[in-house]
């Protein structure tokens, strides 16, 4: 089944930690081994021959650079300045990606429906490169508003104000605290230029506050449910049904200590905990029993988004056993209609709608 992943930081691992993924992932897990600088070190599960493998032709892949001001123990860049460079590093990358026949960056309905044209209808798949829609994640590299449409520019379609800890413009996961003016001013700038919202990192405070002021189009990239793995990272009930009202669609994460309660990072065992890909429809089964329907759920795994084999399902072994997802759900009694709008179909509405009246400029 043609699968879509709504979120992969594919250039932070070309840059940051250092791999090559246009080659096989054992030859990139192998070139790892004794390295200690991550804690992910040989234990990548993404690479783009993998992605084919798994016949997941589009994605949506992200810039990210945090911005850290004096005190914040974050990881992060001591300018927004600096964050800025780094994203275009990251931009870099994806543009030399496309030179290569690679990639193929998606930006419109046009680009859409050639690229699904391709993926779906023509063969071999071997030799397809990976569509991928281009989102940043925190919004702190944005040095000031203007920036926003010179991102939109390079190809920018989504934004998630913020990442972990306070923004610049929001705060995010493990903080807490309303939007300033900025960060208002940045929902305007968004809905203006057509940039889809990723509710996915927003604190609660942020999330209610953006709810209210932003009027595009919004969904969560990779969220999972709180009532299941109870973290400010999760999404509330009450979030998912407001998600839902707005036509947002929710992408479940395969991140282990968003998929099981009590995990400790560095510590927990896949096996041990009993993490497997049926966590994952646990999650995505809460939220249709929430909506009442299947159209509300996809795929967002941020795999390999710091974290490898030793924090995700263990009976994943690469992205490519995405494929395994749909007959775990057809053992939950979904319909083959809902495992198409659950692998792909959901996205594929989703940007359809954002982008049929596009007045980006």
């Amino acid at each position: 089944m043609f699968i879509i992943d709504a979120h992969l930081d594919l250039s932070m691992n070309a840059l940051e930690w250092n791999r090559d993924l246009r080659r096989p992932i054992e030859e990139i897990n192998r070139r790892e081994k004794g390295l200690k600088d991550k804690p992910d070190r040989g234990n990548a599960t993404v690479c783009l021959p993998e992605l084919r493998k798994g016949n997941i032709g589009l994605v949506v892949a992200t810039q990210i650079a945090r911005f850290v001001d004096e005190g914040n123990p974050l990881p992060g860049w001591h300018s927004p300045e600096q964050a800025w460079a780094q994203t275009q590093g990251q931009l870099a990358w994806y543009k030399a990606m496309e030179d290569l026949g690679e990639m193929v960056q998606i930006t419109d309905l046009e680009s859409l429906e050639k690229h699904l044209q391709l993926w779906l209808h023509e063969l071999p798949w071997s030799t397809k490169p990976i569509g991928y829609i281009l989102s940043l994640e925190g919004a702190d590299s944005l040095v000031n508003l203007s920036y926003l449409e010179k991102a939109y520019r390079s190809g920018l379609r989504a934004l998630g104000p913020a990442h972990y800890g306070p923004g610049r413009y929001a705060n995010g996961t493990d903080s807490s605290g309303k939007m300033g003016p900025k960060g208002l001013e940045l929902l305007k700038e968004m809905e203006k230029l057509n940039i889809i919202l990723d509710a996915t990192h927003l604190c609660d405070d942020a999330f209610w506050q953006a709810m209210d002021h932003f009027q595009g189009h919004v969904w969560a990239s990779h969220n999972n449910c709180r009532s299941l793995v109870n973290h400010n990272r999760q999404f509330s009930n009450e979030q998912i049904k407001v998600l839902i009202e707005r036509g947002a669609v929710i992408g479940g994460a395969l991140d282990a200590w968003m998929m099981v309660p009590n995990w400790e990072r560095g510590k927990s065992d896949p096996k041990k905990m009993a993490c497997t890909l049926e966590k994952l429809i646990d999650h995505l089964d809460h939220i249709c029993q929430i909506a009442g329907n299947t159209d509300h759920v996809g795929i967002g795994t941020d795999l390999d988004g710091a974290f490898g084999k030793e924090q995700c399902p263990y009976d994943l072994d690469t992205i490519a056993d995405l494929q395994k997802i749909p007959s775990l759900l057809s053992k939950r009694g979904y319909t083959p209609k809902d495992l198409e709008k659950i692998m792909f179909g959901n996205w594929l509405r989703f940007f359809r709608k954002a982008w049929e009246s596009d007045t980006g400029q």
